[in-house]
């Protein structure tokens, strides 16, 4: 089984180019930081946080682009995918990158805005009336109906 799920904040701006082929695909590449939860040692030249490498193909790597910003937290789940290549020199070189399958939202906008990101406008989002970031889903189920 090849499945990773990293919680962390994005390193540079999302960046999205499109292949060269009679249907254009999105490729959205972006890297996060995630925070180790502790440090083995007190020495304060032990870094604090991993940085990862993100690739996600498609539309959903478009909306990635278009409403996230350096900084802004990010749940992303995926696979680790190894590319190997030689250089100019002739030296074996070897990348890990996650390929990105899912992302979650992890911020409020109110929460996105403050840490410099452009505002996000999901149409899915805020409903009238709900200034929280939150908002009741009623897909129909009624408690008594549950068998439990």
């Amino acid at each position: 089984m090849n499945k990773v799920i990293l919680l962390g904040r994005l390193t540079r701006d999302p960046e999205v180019r499109y292949t060269q082929s009679d249907e254009p695909l999105a490729v959205c590449r972006f890297g996060i930081a995630v925070d180790r939860p502790y440090r083995r040692n007190a020495n304060a030249n032990d870094p604090t946080a991993d940085f990862f490498n993100c690739t996600m193909f498609g539309k959903r790597g478009e909306t990635i682009s278009q409403y996230f910003r350096k900084g802004n937290k990010i749940c992303v789940s995926g696979r680790l995918q190894n590319n190997e290549w030689t250089d100019n020199q002739g030296n074996r070189r070897i990348n890990t990158d996650i390929i990105v399958d899912d992302f979650d939202f992890v911020e409020s906008k109110s929460e996105r805005s403050a840490s410099g990101a452009a505002p996000v406008q999901s149409p899915s989002q805020s409903p009238a009336g709900s200034n929280d970031g939150f908002y009741t889903v009623d897909n129909g189920a009624n408690d008594d109906d549950l068998p439990f």
